[in-house]
């Protein structure tokens, strides 16, 4: 992109260059504005130090997160000294900056990778705000974000699109040049930002690297996705609520339990556990609260828009017991129906419930990565079911389940990502029981990049499983959601159809479409 290499401010006259973010929503703005403040280090940068974009996040009525970190050299530490560096930023309610409400200054710090996480206050509920960073004579682009109505405010309407899956190797990020340009309130990622597999040279895009194990290495990896244009747009474009799934880390691992523990020790994956935690805050927008206190990282959080959505966001890898019956997708051993098994942690289902329980929002949304809906992968009388996701904790699963038919929140709808595949499924008060009331509604979307194989198996066991309304593993893109009071209207967008063998997006300019709509009414099922 072109503020890749953007000139230097200078004192008399301000040199200005164009900017153009978020797919097209802003054009031509001037990159530099009047700062109301001088910095008082001037420090010097091998290259630009915004080089990973800005972005924002955790909107709350009166503050937002605003983020950005220096790196000139991103791909290899970040290129920074090991000293501190004073970053100004601004806020402002016009694109071009003119009218700025909020400023200051702040501190990159090379514990944090030089990243910055500014929590913006007294800022004005429902309403879009514009900000930009400076660091020495550089500074950053623009970029947009919105506060959240008061909670409880009556408001008609609400928009934001969900995505997750986005493997570097797998692929362009089309999909997100076309979520740039979309009309949104707010963006929730569901995990797997990164994958931590090591580069594989025969891919489209490789990665950096191998496996990441250390902090620097993971730092490197969010870099390397960073880097991405089309990702840095939809940043720069709208605010962000994000959690992770396993990749962030390590595929499939549980609490304190790696992926193959015959391979690294668990001390060893502690250590690898808080590394990689650390660079999924600094990268992130994330408020304080969520910084890491060593393998420890509080990010199940709630997050209100007026009297229309709450979003539960969940964690349900740092509490999870260990997949049982030894991981895969097999027939259900006897540990997938225990009921001490937990995907959250007990203290973090009380909360859910506790959340639940005293909600009053119309729509009520558990944001989590992995499948709710019970499905089996194998036509016929045989069983498959994919124990790292709920399937394999059924007891939990079950409890929630129980908790929607009898406390009865308002429209629970869960939202989903992990699969790389798009569902829309009615959940059912006891799967085991097609004819059992709907207590509410599995929204699954596909991945940005990550690939799906399994098609052909699932959609010929489809009709064993009649509460799942749509199946497409096919295609790769994300869900637009939009809800009034009286609905919810969820879109698929998603890309050509993956080719049989090579990338699963070979082409960043893809186009999309909306290959399925279904309408959830208020107290109803999807339809």
């Amino acid at each position: 992109m072109e503020h890749l290499h953007i000139e230097r401010l200078l004192s008399t006259p301000l040199k200005r260059r164009n900017l153009l973010i978020g797919g097209g929503f802003l054009t031509g703005l001037a990159l530099t504005t009047q700062w109301t403040s001088k910095v008082n280090a001037q420090p010097q940068f091998s290259n630009y130090p915004f080089s990973l974009g800005v972005a924002s996040g955790e909107p709350y009525p009166r503050s937002v997160v605003i983020w950005t970190r220096l790196a000139p050299n991103p791909l290899n530490g970040g290129g920074m000294p090991s000293e501190n560096v004073p970053v100004q930023w601004q806020v402002a309610t016009d694109e071009k900056m003119t009218k700025v409400v909020r400023s200051g200054t702040t501190y990159a710090i090379p514990e944090l990778g030089h990243s910055v996480h500014v929590v913006v206050e007294g800022l004005q509920p429902a309403r879009w705000y514009w900000y930009q960073f400076k660091a020495g004579n550089e500074i950053s682009p623009i970029g947009r974000t919105r506060t959240a109505p008061v909670v409880g405010q009556k408001i008609e309407q609400f928009r934001f699109a969900f995505a997750s899956c986005q493997n570097w190797e797998d692929g362009y990020y089309a999909a997100y040049k076309h979520m740039a340009k979309e009309e949104l309130d707010l963006v929730v990622h569901l995990g797997d930002y990164i994958y931590e597999g090591a580069a594989n040279p025969a891919r489209i895009r490789q990665h950096n690297g191998p496996e990441p194990v250390t902090l620097e290495e993971y730092r490197n990896r969010h870099a390397l996705y960073k880097t991405d244009e089309d990702l840095q747009a939809v940043h720069a474009a709208f605010p962000w609520v994000v959690t992770w799934d396993d990749h962030e880390v390590d595929n499939n691992w549980a609490d304190e339990i790696p992926q193959d523990p015959e391979l690294q020790t668990r001390e060893q994956f502690l250590a690898r556990r808080a590394a990689a935690f650390q660079a999924y805050y600094e990268h992130m927008p994330l408020r304080p609260f969520s910084k890491p206190e060593g393998i420890d990282l509080q990010l199940y959080r709630r997050l209100t828009f007026g009297d229309l959505i709450e979003f539960n966001v969940l964690d349900t890898r740092q509490y999870r017991t260990d997949q049982p019956c030894d991981d895969g997708i097999k027939p259900r051993c006897e540990q997938a129906f225990d009921p001490s098994a937990t995907l959250t942690g007990a203290k973090q289902e009380k909360w859910l419930f506790n959340n639940l329980d005293r909600s009053k929002a119309r729509w009520n949304v558990l944001a989590q990565q992995i499948v709710f809906t019970q499905h089996d992968w194998t036509a016929g009388e045989e069983s498959a079911f994919n124990v790292d996701a709920w399937d394999g904790y059924v007891a939990a699963r079950q409890r929630i389940l129980d908790f929607f038919n009898q406390r009865r929140p308002s429209n629970p709808v869960v939202i989903s990502g992990d699969t790389h595949s798009s569902w829309v499924s009615d959940l059912l008060a006891d799967f085991n029981n097609p004819n059992s009331p709907v207590v509410g509604t599995e929204f699954v979307g596909t991945s940005i990049t990550s690939g799906f194989s399994a098609s052909d198996r699932i959609e010929a066991a489809l009709p064993e499983s009649p509460w799942i309304k749509y199946f497409n593993g096919r295609q790769r893109g994300y869900v637009r959601c939009d809800l009034t009071h009286e609905r919810w209207r969820s879109d698929y967008r998603l890309l050509p159809q993956s080719p049989p063998t090579g990338a699963n997006v070979p082409d960043p300019n893809a186009p999309i479409t909306t290959a399925a709509s279904f309408e959830l009414p208020n107290g109803g099922t999807v339809k």
